[in-house]
């Protein structure tokens, strides 16, 4: 059923927008094709192999990463992920340094009520074909107790992991140690808020001075500041469906925003401070800004539509889930 709540997302938002996507010129968009992602929840540019995107499944599918062509949309890579027992809720991967894969198992579908979640760490291979890597898992707890969450990035630099909470009030950032055990657990606390918005991921640049973190709607980009992070401005998105996922172009120029469903898209939008940035997409956002700030005409009522859309949708996914 869960599935069945994100698809229809994505449907009641593609039929209620009457205008197309916003995207940055149309380049470097694509379609992920591969019918066993459906519920594609998490996005990461390699490093190691210029145009691939790692994804994976949101929950219900098994300890599957797929590498993806982002020039054609194919899977070219299929990673079976052992020693990690039955993931739960999969919802976000990130890329760290020399090139390890982290995938984070910290989705709580019972509303925050697990007493600990999971990370997994596994080197990105140096030839894309169809493998099994063995990972390591490590036990995450929160300080302040149980929570639910999407979002994990990874410092390029300096190897610590990162998680934003998802919360419809607004959440925080929260810390994990200088280098995760694989032995007890590891305890990740507060160390920044994250208003305005319900976080569903989250990248970090390539150079680590800058934190993006999206929501269904919208997202907002921050001075990272040694992690204790300093708005600097509301991003618009493109309206593709359920948006899940973001990560910044393996160059830093771009944020790759993707959605849930079958046949899911991934269009770009120019990153801050990036080569390519936008200077008009400052706090008063975009046409496609998250707060709906700057909307007019049809696409403001489009929004309007798809966003009322989608808030049922979601509430209905959260009760689903609940016992």
């Amino acid at each position: 059923m869960r599935r069945s709540f994100a698809l229809l997302a994505a449907a009641l938002v593609t039929g209620a927008l009457a205008v197309p996507a916003s995207a940055a010129d149309g380049d470097g968009k694509f379609t992920i094709k591969d019918p066993r992602i459906t519920e594609s929840s998490g996005l990461a540019a390699s490093r190691q192999h210029p145009g691939i995107y790692w994804t994976h499944n949101d929950s219900d599918d098994g300890a599957y990463l797929y590498a993806v062509d982002g020039s054609t949309g194919e899977t070219v890579a299929t990673i079976t992920m052992s020693g990690v027992g039955s993931p739960r809720d999969v919802e976000a991967v990130s890329v760290g340094p020399d090139d390890q894969l982290y995938v984070g198992d910290i989705g709580d579908n019972l509303g925050g009520t697990w007493p600990y979640v999971w990370i997994y760490r596994l080197p990105e291979p140096k030839e894309l074909t169809d493998r099994t890597i063995r990972a390591t898992q490590y036990v995450v707890k929160y300080s302040d107790g149980p929570r639910d969450a999407e979002s994990l990035v990874v410092h390029p630099k300096t190897g610590r992991v990162y998680i934003v909470d998802k919360n419809e009030k607004g959440g925080h950032l929260y810390e994990g140690p200088a280098r995760l055990s694989a032995s007890g657990s590891n305890t990740f606390r507060p160390v920044a808020a994250v208003p305005d918005l319900e976080a569903t991921d989250a990248t970090l640049s390539p150079d680590g001075e800058h934190l993006v973190v999206r929501s269904y709607f919208g997202s907002i980009a921050y001075d990272w500041n040694g992690g204790r992070i300093k708005r600097e401005k509301r991003l618009g998105v493109p309206f593709l469906g359920q948006g899940e996922s973001v990560t910044y172009t393996a160059d830093g120029t771009k944020l790759m925003y993707g959605a849930e469903g079958a046949d899911s898209p991934v269009e770009p939008q120019d990153a801050p401070g990036g080569q390519g940035s936008d200077s008009r997409a400052g706090e008063g956002g975009s046409a496609a800004s998250g707060g709906g700030e700057g909307l007019n005409g049809n696409l403001r009522t489009g929004v309007i539509a798809a966003g009322a859309a989608l808030v049922v949708v979601v509430a209905l996914r959260k009760l689903r889930r609940r016992p």
